[in-house]
């Protein structure tokens, strides 16, 4: 398996817990330390802060410290896996629509040509 397939499968298990996802929403506008993060959930702050550890070792998000004070944020790089991944299903669904519109414009070609010439 690549090395590319085991990070995307990283990042699909860091997300596939809903505080994870939560988490990544919130820091989604920019840098929160993790008591502002932690505020939003009744859950510990040692608990938020694994998370936040899964998130950043699936790579989902950045960590940079000022002080003593951890600021987390979202890493726009780490979500192209994970894009590129879901985008070669969607390509497909598209492609089967693409085709299923065509065959469907063709059908109503031909149907309106036979009546122009029974007409």
């Amino acid at each position: 398996m690549d090395a590319n397939l085991l990070s995307v499968q990283a990042q699909l298990k860091a997300l596939a817990d809903p505080t994870r996802r939560r988490i990544l929403e919130l820091v989604a506008d920019g840098e929160r330390p993790v008591g502002e993060i932690a505020q939003e959930f009744p859950v510990s702050r040692p608990a938020i802060s694994q998370h936040l550890s899964v998130l950043r070792d699936a790579g989902l998000v950045t960590e940079r410290r000022v002080g003593t004070r951890r600021l987390y944020a979202t890493d726009p790089s780490g979500l192209v896996g994970i894009r590129e991944f879901l985008d070669r299903f969607w390509q497909v669904r598209l492609e089967t629509l693409k085709d299923a519109a065509e065959a469907a414009h063709r059908d109503g070609q031909a149907e309106g040509e036979s009546r122009d010439r029974s007409g």
